[in-house]
């Protein structure tokens, strides 16, 4: 019998957009004062990922989100068609029959189905949010790298990026960027 071990160095990248003072979405789920920095180059970003990780709230609203440009080669345009041609993983508490590039994923050993996302996928897979999932993936360990681009805003008020965590949780800073836009992407990795 032949074993054939599987060299898998996927990671799961949680990369967002907080404000200064830690939310995630204004309080009725504003996000117009995230700067999209060309300098940022997000685009490299999404040529890093195969994949893409959802909870069901956050699919609902940007899973197929379409921007509403009456120019179709904009750079968001762009963006958003190279967003839509990665494969999706929604974590749900419903049973919401696959999609095209899309699976609905409602099996409650969140650890198993990750690690199969994981042996699917040759690149890094990005987890996108909301705070419920971000959470679940904080407390069974599922995060390698924490991206967070601070934005240089202070709401007040908002769905905050870590609600409900229950234990501490100790990061090793890997790099820092600076943006001319006033953003600091702050990048960290799990502590061994």
């Amino acid at each position: 019998m032949k074993v054939h071990f599987i060299n898998n160095n996927s990671k799961i990248l949680l990369d967002l957009a907080v404000t200064l003072d830690g939310f995630i979405e204004g309080p009725n789920g504003e996000i117009d004062w995230c700067i999209m920095d060309p300098e940022m180059n997000f685009n490299t970003f999404l040529n890093q990922i195969d994949a893409i990780i959802y909870g069901r709230k956050s699919y609902d609203l940007w899973g197929r989100f379409q921007p509403q440009s009456a120019d179709n080669n904009s750079e968001e345009q762009f963006m958003w068609e190279s967003i839509h041609r990665k494969s999706k993983y929604v974590f749900t508490h419903q049973h919401i029959p696959n999609q095209t590039t899309t699976e609905f994923i409602n099996n409650t050993d969140m650890t198993r189905a990750v690690e199969q996302i994981k042996l699917a996928h040759t690149n890094d897979i990005w987890l996108y949010g909301g705070s419920s999932i971000i959470t679940s993936f904080i407390e069974n360990n599922l995060i390698d790298e924490y991206r967070l681009s601070i934005h240089p805003v202070v709401l007040g008020a908002g769905k905050p990026l870590f609600e409900n965590i229950n234990q501490r949780l100790n990061l090793s800073l890997l790099k820092t960027n600076t943006f001319q836009s006033g953003v600091v992407q702050l990048i960290y990795g799990k502590v061994n």
